[in-house]
């Protein structure tokens, strides 16, 4: 048995999901006449308070996208050091946009209400003018770090009082809400724009549904063609995306549980450094010197579990749909009789 811990994209649609796949109604989307599609969008832009949705294969494009349209060439981005807007996106703010980047630190990948204050440009011709500011909840390499409600309330204000945009990377949104309890809507109303991703943690195949607007979502769209993202019988794909809106988000919690259980083992093993925080899904840990994390990631590969290498010495687990109790159990043994 292999026991993929590298992401939690590595799931495969449940036999349930694939028959609502194979049963879905579609059409040319690029038209507008796929109902699968519009039936995806519409749902995810009511669960979150918003006006409108964009269906696209990946929530890099449903990023990306944002940022083309809040903000001009030559305007800056203020965002974490770590976020994947920045960090995993393949310079895409910049090839795609020609935007700058403010970078900032924080906490396990999590920007703060002042620094976003502190980092806003003044009117001068020799500075990029600030336009938008972008955070991740969760935040991957942060862990699954969680970011406090008031926090994203407070940087969301200071985006209204200097006329920013503001936009959520919500790869893992509803990871983020199954912890704090906030309703997808309050979350939704603090941002200017919403990405959501169904291929995570909710185990859908592909795709991510951009949030805003009308007129956001107007302009999404022009941008998502010249992306080469406009889709034509998508509607399996967004088929997929509907069974997991009503069918996977409470059982995130489990995928929580199991994380924080391979995470208080950890903590006792001699050969662990440290371990972060597991809030969710994610569970990052470090080994001990001279230990590296490529040598130990093969180590456990050699034990039928598979890991990633986050840096030298640290390694990530991801949670998911696909790891089951009875996987859990067999990770655990693994872990404990490794030296």
């Amino acid at each position: 048995m292999i026991i993929d811990l590298r992401s939690d994209t590595v799931t495969r649609p449940t036999p349930e999901m694939l028959k609502a796949m194979f049963s879905a109604t579609v059409g040319d989307d690029v038209f507008g006449e796929d109902p699968t599609i519009t039936t995806l969008e519409n749902k995810t832009a009511v669960i979150f308070g918003k006006e409108a949705g964009l269906f696209c294969p990946s929530g890099t494009m449903t990023n990306q996208i944002a940022a083309r349209v809040h903000a001009q060439p030559g305007e800056e981005v203020i965002l974490h050091k770590l976020s994947h807007l920045y960090y995993y996106e393949g310079g895409g703010l910049m090839s795609n946009s020609g935007l700058s980047v403010c970078l900032l630190d924080g906490d396990r990948g999590m920007i703060r209400a002042g620094d976003v204050f502190d980092h806003i440009n003044p009117e001068d011709v020799h500075r990029p003018r600030t336009a938008l500011v972008e955070v991740e909840n969760t935040m991957n390499k942060g862990g699954g770090a969680v970011y406090d409600n008031q926090v994203l309330a407070d940087i969301g204000q200071i985006c209204r009082n200097n006329d920013l945009k503001y936009h959520l990377d919500g790869a893992r949104i509803f990871n983020a809400l199954a912890v704090t309890g906030q309703s997808p809507a309050d979350c939704g109303s603090m941002f200017d724009s919403v990405s959501v991703c169904l291929s995570k943690g909710l185990g859908a195949p592909v795709g991510s549904v951009l949030l805003g607007n009308s007129e956001f979502i107007r302009k999404a769209r022009r941008v998502r063609k010249s992306f080469g993202g406009g889709m034509r019988q998508a509607g399996y794909l967004a088929a997929a995306g509907l069974y997991a809106l009503e069918n996977h988000i409470d059982r995130l919690k489990d995928d929580h549980k199991r994380a924080k259980l391979i995470g208080e083992t950890l903590l006792q093993l001699p050969w662990v450094e440290k371990v972060l925080p597991v809030e969710t899904n994610i569970l990052i840990f470090q080994v001990k010197q001279p230990l590296t994390a490529a040598e130990m990631v093969q180590t456990l590969a050699g034990k039928g579990i598979l890991a990633f290498a986050t840096d030298r010495q640290s390694i990530r687990f991801v949670t998911h749909l696909d790891f089951s109790d009875h996987m859990l159990e067999l990770t655990l043994e693994v872990l404990k009789k490794l030296k």
